[in-house]
């Protein structure tokens, strides 16, 4: 049977809309796969409705984010954020809504739903049923994962998520996982079927994000042209723990007293998860650590903005304790700013280590404070690392990972409609 396409799309996006800033909230790197996969599908012909719950009472119902990519805002609970554990209870009425949207148009108005996040595939799951269509499911992180890495000051996952997961795992039709290694979590911690799990490694947007000059970018940031300049970007949430990156700044300024007047360490984002509970934690920790004056915070940008802080950095560290691929450390290679990361999760693929940067295994600011010290006091190996992180970041652009979405759908819908043999 050849292979076939989907004229349009169901994407599911429950706790977290298109719309919001990534780096604050529970908006980062789900929303920008989200955004950048629908715009690519429509210019390629497949139109792509997002249904993400509404937040607001003035939200309108309908919103165009691009041609051929609407955003549907469905009343389910309360028009406010709500905490991620408080969301199940609200999926029976915003998957009622979804059913009786599509119902409002002919039928077989979608070909295939794609869910990110489990919450969002217990929706698929129903929709994949009443509808007939495929479910290719996105899970972005895995709770069981996160509970086997937790860092200090984050609730573990419950018991009602990783069960939601198990089954929507054991539903899905195609389940798309970030990388290899996410691809055998799935296999390994939830029993997915191999032939199911495709990994597809999100993309960056490589025309906003590309190299540019320092001294521009730190020009218009206002940064000293002189500076040695440490950037951390997303969510502020002990998981990424931005803690890690003070503590180790503060032994450089200990061991390397000439870095203390010139050591910038930038935070760019909001306070996240259970981050939002301390939004003040690390402006305190600075304090207490007594590098106060090394310390620049800064909101969420738009990603013209965030370009320039990458190339204006020296280094960016993504400290992260768990990570599913960490866009981060694409979008700042993709700028040609190495980067110094975790050894977890998705980064053992983001980052090349001794190539784009370098992976440190744990979180141990003194071995973050090592590793940061032999770049940045080694202009030759920084300007190596410079040029393999722009070849690096070149082969993760979203076309790459649109192309290999729509074999991911085409398998399914194959599948989904080949005739069962008696």
């Amino acid at each position: 049977m050849p292979r076939r396409y989907p004229r349009r799309v169901a994407t599911i996006s429950v706790h977290t809309s298109p719309l919001e800033q990534p780096g604050t909230g529970d908006a980062g790197g789900l929303n920008v796969y989200v955004v950048e996969v629908a715009k690519l599908l429509a210019a390629r012909g497949v139109e792509v409705d997002i249904f993400t719950r509404a937040v607001a009472r003035d939200q309108p119902p309908v919103v165009e984010l691009a041609p051929g990519v609407l955003v549907k805002h469905i009343v389910a609970g309360p028009f406010e954020d709500l905490d991620k554990a408080a969301l199940p209870g609200q999926l029976c009425e915003f998957t009622f809504e979804v059913l009786r949207e599509e119902a409002a148009h002919a039928p077989g108005r979608y070909d295939l739903v794609h869910g990110h996040y489990w919450l969002s595939g217990q929706v698929g799951a129903v929709a994949k049923q009443r509808w007939g269509v495929p479910l290719v499911q996105s899970m972005h992180t895995l709770g069981k994962v996160k509970n086997a890495a937790l860092a200090a000051g984050e609730a573990i996952e419950p018991e009602v998520r990783i069960r939601g997961e198990s089954e929507v795992i054991a539903t899905a039709d195609r389940i798309v996982a970030n990388t290899s290694a996410e691809a055998n979590e799935l296999i390994r911690l939830y029993d997915a079927d191999p032939n199911r799990v495709c990994a597809v490694s999100p993309g960056v947007d490589l025309a906003n994000f590309k190299p540019g000059s320092q001294r521009e970018a730190r020009w218009r940031l206002g940064l000293p042209q002189n500076a040695t300049v440490l950037m951390f970007a997303g969510r502020v949430q002990p998981l990424k723990a931005p803690d890690v990156l003070l503590r180790a700044a503060a032994r450089l300024v200990a061991d390397h007293r000439r870095l203390a007047d010139r050591l910038i360490v930038v935070f760019v984002g909001g306070p996240s998860g259970t981050g939002r509970s301390d939004p003040d934690g690390l402006t305190q920790l600075a304090e207490s650590l007594g590098i106060s004056k090394n310390i620049r915070l800064e909101p969420p940008c738009p990603q013209r903005e965030l370009a320039d802080w990458y190339r204006a950095a020296t280094l960016v560290v993504v400290p992260s304790y768990s990570e599913s691929f960490g866009l981060v450390a694409v979008e700042a290679q993709a700028c040609g700013t190495p980067v110094v990361a975790a050894a977890a999760g998705g980064l053992r693929t983001a980052v090349r280590h001794g190539v784009s940067g370098v992976l440190i295994d744990g979180h141990n600011p003194a071995d973050y404070a090592e590793a940061i010290w032999r770049l940045v006091s080694n202009s030759g190996k920084l300007t190596r690392l410079s040029r393999g992180a722009r070849q690096h970041a070149s082969s993760f652009g979203w076309s790459v990972t649109v192309d290999k979405l729509l074999g991911v759908y085409g398998a399914a819908m194959s599948e989904v409609a080949a005739p069962v043999e008696a």
